[in-house]
């Protein structure tokens, strides 16, 4: 089995999870469907499983369930504010192939 590695996430990831989810954590997660094959989950809740992965940094949470972590491995999960715009985004290593909004994904 292929070594998992954890996703890196930047500190204005961090820092925007925290401003917009009080004690909540974002959960991230790998889904069938989009017009790629695959499609990112990204959700405020509170609940985290004992299996989940946690990455922390200063009361700010990030958690990805088993399955997700192994399209997620070597990801970077980072926070852009655009003109357009502001959201997550994931550059995901795995991904062969993506479309064009950024949110489905092939591997």
């Amino acid at each position: 089995m292929p070594v998992k590695i954890p996703p890196k996430v930047t500190p204005r990831a961090f820092e925007k999870i925290r401003s917009i989810g009080g004690s909540m954590c974002l959960r991230i997660a790998v889904e069938g469907g989009g017009c790629s094959g695959f499609q990112y989950e990204i959700n405020l809740e509170s609940t985290i499983l004992h299996d989940d992965l946690v990455l922390t940094n200063n009361q700010a949470s990030i958690v990805i369930d088993p399955v997700s972590l192994d399209f997620l491995s070597g990801a970077t999960i980072d926070f852009q504010e655009e003109l357009i715009g502001s959201k997550f985004v994931i550059n995901n290593p795995n991904a062969t192939s993506s479309c064009g909004c950024g949110t489905s994904f092939s591997v």
